[in-house]
């Protein structure tokens, strides 16, 4: 990959930019936390959710009405880890990933639970010298925090190291800027089903138009 040689480290998110899980798993799970709550989620409602389409979940969760401590607390005991690993499937784009000659880490809200049987569902713990799942303790992106944590953990903060974070959201965008790093967006559902454009340094719907 031709930008590969631009940046002394790569950071990457997890879920809806190297990996993402088939559409039954997910309306299953809304299924069972609507149950749960006693609220019903459409369609739309859980691809918006699942996909982070208006920016910050927890907001769109009070706009609906909808308490989002509550909300978590279903979804993750609903969330099984190894079906939900099952479901994963790794985008192809996503190869070059493997072939990096320098550092890279993950930086994901996927929690650590299911993380983990993720990566080794799809085959890609080794692609990583270090990973964060976010956490209350750690912030959330686009918070820097979880990203200038990682930098740190790779050796690459504050000494004039040049990297860039690729992800699927806004928050990934806004996390990077916020670190002093560069912003990869892929656009993997389409800016007419999110509603808006995401900027970013580099915005592309597949990780080959980076070649």
């Amino acid at each position: 990959m031709a930008l590969e040689r631009e940046y002394d480290f790569w950071l990457l998110d997890l879920d809806g930019t190297l990996v993402d899980v088939e559409w039954s798993y997910t309306r299953e799970v809304f299924d069972q936390v609507g149950d749960r709550l006693g609220r019903e989620f459409t369609d739309q409602e859980a691809d918006i959710l699942w996909n982070g389409l208006t920016g910050s979940r927890d907001r769109q969760l009070e706009a609906w009405g909808v308490d989002p401590t509550a909300f978590w607390e279903a979804f993750h005991e609903e969330e099984d880890p190894l079906v939900r690993a099952e479901q994963t499937y790794l985008h192809e784009d996503a190869a070059f990933v493997a072939d990096l000659e320098v550092p890279v880490g993950l930086v994901t809200h996927c929690q650590e639970f299911l993380c983990e049987p993720v990566l080794d569902a799809v085959g890609i713990r080794d692609w990583f010298d270090t990973r964060l799942c976010c956490t209350e303790e750690t912030g959330w992106k686009p918070d820097p925090g979880p990203v200038q944590s990682v930098m740190a953990d790779l050796g690459v903060a504050h000494n004039g190291h040049r990297g860039v974070l690729a992800g699927d959201g806004a928050n990934d965008v806004g996390a990077a800027w916020n670190a002093g790093i560069d912003a990869i967006h892929v656009e993997r559902v389409g800016h007419e089903r999110r509603g808006q454009c995401v900027l970013g340094d580099y915005r592309v719907r597949s990780f080959d138009e980076l070649s």
